[in-house]
């Protein structure tokens, strides 16, 4: 028996669907996640929070409900609210929760598992999103800054190059401060520089959505199916695998259910597993979060995130939904 047998044919058909389900979800969040990069600040966000840091721990951890960003963005939202003064639980707390607790990944989760119980999983997803995230900010409470945070991780406001603007708004070394070029532009220069902003989120994670999905319908496609029947069965196994390649796909967390919903074989629990970790910790975000964080922070965090949702995932895998 030939444990893979590639068809073009039936690898289309797979590969196209899960990539237009996705792409309308894909857009819609870079398009929120660019208007909220404009035209809500730091500041404002944080004006939210209140005084108690636990609270403001807890409240971080459903933001994103207000304020969605993708996982990527929000490495780099983080460090202007550290920057700002924000106590580094609650930006940690919005940091791993947003790309989880949000209304486009709430619906794109609910879409893409139709059939498959989408109320239990979108809530799941969303509540352990949130729970995980809360976990994870308590524990920062308790740690100094310095044990976590890069020496100078923080001490320039967050810098990025836009098209059109960098020319006239960066200053002579070539970047741009972008938090200042939004702040002192009119409507309509903001309009624009949402729309680039968006743009520029939109082209740098479709490449890992359309590498998802090719991964996806191979393996529901080419790959026999009874072969992998016992690693989809053991629930420890199936969690473990599935999670770990959620992270290697690195795919955004507004389409990432499409994806994960196509492995067919593989159960319930492990595929909520691998929609929360994902979001919180992928293959690019180890690169992105090194650039804030001390590397042993973020290995202990990757490990510690890994461990946890496993544990819980395994848990429900006894209800066997």
């Amino acid at each position: 028996m030939h444990w893979f047998k590639f068809q073009f044919d039936d690898f289309a058909v797979s590969f196209l669907g899960i990539l237009f389900e996705g792409i309308p979800f894909l857009l819609l969040g870079s398009l929120i996640s660019g208007f909220v990069d404009v035209f809500i600040s730091s500041e404002r966000i944080a004006g939210f929070l209140p005084k108690s840091e636990s609270a403001s721990i807890a409240l971080s951890g459903l933001l994103g409900m207000v304020f969605p960003m993708c996982e990527c963005g929000s490495v780099v939202v983080i460090r202007r609210f550290i920057k700002k003064g924000l106590p580094l639980s609650s930006a940690v707390t919005y940091m791993l929760a947003t790309p989880i607790v949000s209304p486009i990944v709430a619906f794109s989760t609910f879409a893409a598992f139709k059939g498959q119980n989408p109320w239990v999983m979108t809530t799941l997803r969303l509540a352990l999103g949130f729970i995980v995230s809360a976990c994870v900010g308590f524990i920062v409470m308790r740690l100094p800054a310095s044990a976590i945070l890069k020496p100078g991780a923080v001490a320039d406001p967050s810098q990025r190059r836009r098209a059109g603007l960098s020319v006239a708004a960066a200053p002579a070394g070539g970047t741009l401060d972008f938090a200042a070029v939004a702040r002192a532009a009119s409507f309509g220069q903001k309009m624009l520089l949402a729309v680039q902003s968006a743009t520029a989120d939109f082209l740098d994670v479709t490449f890992f959505l359309i590498a998802g999905a090719a991964v996806a319908a191979t393996f529901n496609t080419a790959v026999n199916q009874p072969i992998i029947m016992p690693l989809a069965t053991n629930p420890p196994v199936a969690i473990a695998s599935l999670m770990a390649l959620r992270s290697l796909l690195s795919v955004c967390s507004t389409t990432d259910a499409f994806i994960i919903a196509g492995f067919g074989p593989f159960p319930f629990a492990a595929k909520l597993a691998a929609l929360v970790f994902g979001p919180m910790f992928d293959f690019k975000l180890f690169w992105l979060y090194s650039l804030i964080f001390k590397r042993k922070a973020v290995i202990i965090a990757a490990i510690g995130l890994f461990i946890f949702i496993f544990l819980i995932c395994w848990r429900i895998s006894v209800l066997q939904l």
